[in-house]
């Protein structure tokens, strides 16, 4: 019993001689001062107000779903929770299951859904457009495409000025590969483990997480490096990351340098004399991982990287699928936050708030390489894609999202820190802006990542309690918390007090299992 407490409490409470019992155990509150939680189910905290009311569902019933969903859809697509949530409408920063209950959705429809469910303005510009032309493709001049073109081209630095319109990022990450392949005349990619990068064949190829492969032949060519996590890597310190919340590992670095990031950097060095020719085709990352939960790179390690590969005749794709278009808060790009610049860039998701779009942005000298054979999309930049576009690049900056999305970010992972100090199994918090992270573990000590069943298990609870939240991680350990970009404070403090909720609720069933 003494190590389980030790797993759950910590070792501020057991050194303190504060848990002596289970019989004492549930008598413990939490309070100023103390280092463990109060160990109760309570209820569920209050969700915030929301004005909007939402149609009454009368699609098919529910049962009918299910059996339509097992008899024609690919097994491969799964749904979320025990008992899948149908969900009947959205808006802003609200979803609404079949029988009127209300969520407050912190997963964005996998950090898709930038502005809001159904903004308004969104929604406004794009039954405009739809009542006045959907497609053309082009090989027709149209207005819309050419203006949202010029406003997307301006949010990036030069010479990152030529555009290549598709419809997801698995496209837009396939397309990019070939551009690289293509101007350095060169085959092999460098990647890293633990980085997605999409579905496509190609995609498939750079992707490093076993789950999204297949016993097939994918694109050759490419090789991970080891993925610089400074929290679950070999090497990490208190001052590896830009983020709010450092982990809880020592840093003995000088001012300047981070010994953690020159050894991954060593590694990367130790991959290109082992695995790969002496000329490159390039090197993706994601500025911040995604899917792997929300993992940060020690601060320069793109950078130098990037240079590593350009000496190697390589080019660098920032992958911006998740981090693009101010969700970071301090940048509009997440290649900004680690003072980059590259070759090519890939976007897609927050890109349409929810409508299929994708794109890649390279440069002229790189673009030109293409125009010894036909390239072309049927469905890239139609009319109504472009305006959706364009409205979505107007709302970030009239509304100030970006600026929300740093101070509330801010304070979503500071709230969030406080749990990990409380809570034994709670081993990390991290991100940046509205991309947010929180490893669950077994215990701090071995950093083993908790269980299936007790991450499943606090996954329900935030869901029964009005909460979607995603998840990722090599063991799926990792909590995935990225909103749309329109939450207030309020929905902060209810998202936290749920997860305080559901994490206690976990505690409180380990102790009942002694």
């Amino acid at each position: 019993m003494c190590s389980l407490l030790w797993s759950v409490f910590g070792a501020g409470a057991m050194a303190q001689g504060r848990v002596t019992g289970l019989g004492a155990v549930r008598t413990l509150v939490s309070g100023a001062g103390t280092t463990f939680p109060e160990l109760s189910e309570g209820a569920a905290p209050k969700i915030p107000q929301c004005d909007f009311k939402p149609e009454k569902y009368k699609g098919l019933p529910y049962e009918t779903i299910l059996r339509i969903r097992e008899e024609n859809f690919s097994p491969f697509m799964t749904t979320y929770y025990k008992r899948p949530l149908l969900i009947h409408q959205g808006h802003m920063q609200w979803v609404w299951d079949m029988e009127g209950r209300r969520y407050l959705d912190f997963f964005g429809g996998i950090v898709t859904i930038s502005l809001g469910h159904c903004h308004p303005r969104v929604t406004a510009a794009a039954v405009e457009q739809l009542g006045r032309l959907c497609h053309t493709t082009s090989i027709y001049l149209q207005s819309p495409i050419h203006e949202y073109i010029q406003q997307l081209t301006s949010t990036l630095p030069e010479p990152l000025k030529v555009v290549y319109l598709v419809n997801s990022g698995s496209e837009a990450n396939d397309l990019a590969t070939l551009l690289a392949q293509v101007h350095t005349r060169n085959h092999d990619f460098i990647t890293l483990s633990g980085g997605y990068h999409g579905g496509s064949i190609a995609a498939m190829g750079l992707t490093a997480i076993s789950s999204w492969k297949f016993s097939v032949s994918t694109k050759p060519g490419s090789h991970p490096t080891m993925c610089p996590d400074v929290y679950r890597g070999i090497w990490g310190g208190s001052r590896c990351r830009d983020s709010p919340v450092q982990t809880l590992r020592s840093c003995n670095c000088s001012p300047g340098r981070c010994e953690a990031k020159d050894k991954y950097i060593d590694q990367l060095h130790n991959t290109l004399q082992t695995a790969v020719p002496n000329q490159v085709a390039g090197f993706i990352a994601e500025p911040i991982q995604g899917v792997n939960g929300t993992v940060q790179y020690p601060k320069g390690f793109l950078k130098e990287a990037s240079d590593i590969i350009r000496e190697r005749g390589g080019l660098y794709i920032s992958d911006e699928v998740q981090t693009g278009f101010g969700r970071l808060g301090s940048h509009y790009w997440g290649f900004q936050t680690h003072g980059v610049q590259p070759d090519i860039v890939t976007m897609a998701k927050g890109i349409g708030n929810g409508f299929p779009m994708g794109a890649v942005v390279t440069t002229p000298e790189i673009a030109a390489s293409m125009i010894q054979a036909s390239i072309y999309n049927t469905f890239g930049g139609t009319p109504l894609a472009a305006v959706i576009g364009s409205t979505v690049l107007k709302v970030i900056e009239e509304d100030g999202l970006m600026a929300k999305c740093e101070t509330l970010g801010t304070y979503l992972m500071l709230e969030l820190a406080k749990l990990r100090d409380q809570f034994e199994i709670v081993g990390d918090v991290r991100g940046k802006g509205l991309m947010v992270g929180v490893e669950m573990v077994n215990d701090k000590n071995s950093q083993k990542p908790l269980a299936t069943k007790e991450m499943n298990e606090i996954w329900e609870d935030c869901r029964e309690m009005g909460l979607l939240l995603g998840k990722g991680g090599m063991c799926g350990q990792t909590f995935r918390i990225k909103p749309p970009m329109c939450i207030s404070q309020e929905d902060i403090d209810f998202a936290v007090a749920v997860f305080r909720q559901a994490v206690q609720n976990r505690t409180w069933r380990r102790l009942e299992a002694l």
